[in-house]
């Protein structure tokens, strides 16, 4: 019987991605735990504003300190980690302007992605697609986010390959790993992610039918749904923030 700490959602993460191996070369081990790292930010088990401990970091991810601090320096490159005047690190906040503008170019780069897969796609091809589509319920009734993230990625590339276009599977890939994060965090509100399911198996059912403009529309609206939910959110926590932090006036002041 697994202890309380296997059970926990940061042990059943650390469970599913890469483990490192003894004798590994060092590029191998950096690239290895940059993966791992960016996968505990990206999926929120380090919170953005989050101050980095490299110890534990080290504990939780089986190496010792020279891979991990390689690894913040690369993501802090990256934009998900900000250095810290007395040089430690924090996880950086999910910035709302940047969410914005993904929104409006993501949403028409798998707008194109459907319209051409729709136009293009095999009928193997789409079964696959159906797969993909079937993983993401079966980890949602399980309420299994990791697993159903790594499925909803698979499923949008694979949209934007079908779309047989390479200039646009590169800017796709360029603008991954912003997303990444953006699209996960949009999924730990329960009515998004159920949502999300039904707006997968719109696209889905649009591909099948190799409808090309519906396609492009189901994917826009998939887009726009889940990122500008997370943008609302953000706007409202700091609403919020700058509420509690409004300096409160002076009973003694007398104009």
């Amino acid at each position: 019987m697994d202890s309380p700490a296997d059970t926990t959602p940061l042990a059943a993460l650390l469970a599913q991605l890469p483990q490192p191996e003894p004798g590994r070369r060092k590029g191998a081990l950096h690239g290895s735990t940059v993966a791992r790292l960016r996968n505990l930010i990206v999926t929120g088990a380090l919170a953005p504003g989050a101050k980095l401990n490299e110890r534990e970091l080290c504990l939780q991810l089986g190496v010792s300190r020279t891979p991990v601090r390689e690894a913040i320096k690369t993501l802090t490159q990256d934009g998900l980690l900000r250095a810290m005047p007395n040089h430690s690190s924090v996880v950086s906040e999910l910035d709302v302007g940047e969410i914005e503008a993904l929104i409006d170019v993501v949403s028409t780069i798998e707008g194109l992605a459907g319209e051409l897969a729709a136009a293009r796609a095999s009928d193997e091809a789409v079964a696959e697609i159906g797969m993909l589509h079937y993983k993401m319920m079966l980890h949602h009734t399980r309420d299994e986010l990791p697993g159903y993230f790594e499925a909803n990625k698979a499923f949008h590339r694979r949209i934007v390959e079908l779309a047989g276009n390479p200039v646009l599977l590169w800017v796709w890939e360029l603008l991954a790993l912003r997303v990444d994060r953006a699209r996960y965090s949009s999924n730990l509100w329960p009515k998004r992610w159920k949502m999300a399911i039904q707006e997968h198996e719109q696209i889905l059912a649009a591909l099948a039918a190799g409808d090309a403009a519906l396609a492009s529309q189901r994917l826009r609206e998939h887009v726009r749904n889940g990122l500008s939910g997370l943008v609302a959110a953000l706007k409202e926590r700091g609403e919020a923030a700058a509420r509690t932090e409004a300096p409160t006036p002076s009973s003694s002041f007398r104009p």
